[in-house]
């Protein structure tokens, strides 16, 4: 099973980058952003992909966290994860997620509850 390290917390740094916070006792030293997401429906969260130790490590962004999501999006802020002592740059973030806010659209495939949530922010 792929490790799952949760965003807890989602700060604006300076009005010009969105800052994720990983989980307590998380570490993202060595993690290489992998520019590609997916979608855990059950949890309702975004998934961004990781690389650390040649082994994917999956960050799970939860709906919580959405409606800052949705303001980087529209203003083309760059998304940073950090554990307090490192932060690292989420590369495509952006174009991976409006691919799946796009594929989401109306597709029963997520699930009724993912559709609606992302329906009712994103689009």
């Amino acid at each position: 099973m792929k490790k799952k390290i949760k965003i807890m917390n989602a700060e604006w740094n300076n009005n010009e980058e969105l800052v994720l916070q990983v989980e307590e006792g998380a570490s993202i030293l060595e993690m290489k952003p992998m520019g590609q997401m997916l979608v855990d429906s059950d949890q309702l969260s975004f998934i961004y992909v990781v690389d650390k130790d040649d082994d994917y490590t999956y960050i799970s962004i939860p709906e919580s966290t959405w409606p800052k999501l949705k303001n980087a999006l529209e203003n083309s802020a760059e998304v940073y994860i950090t554990d307090q002592k490192d932060q690292l740059l989420l590369t495509d973030f952006h174009e991976e997620l409006s691919y799946l806010i796009e594929n989401i659209k109306g597709n029963s495939n997520y699930g009724e509850a993912m559709v609606e949530k992302v329906e009712a922010l994103f689009v």
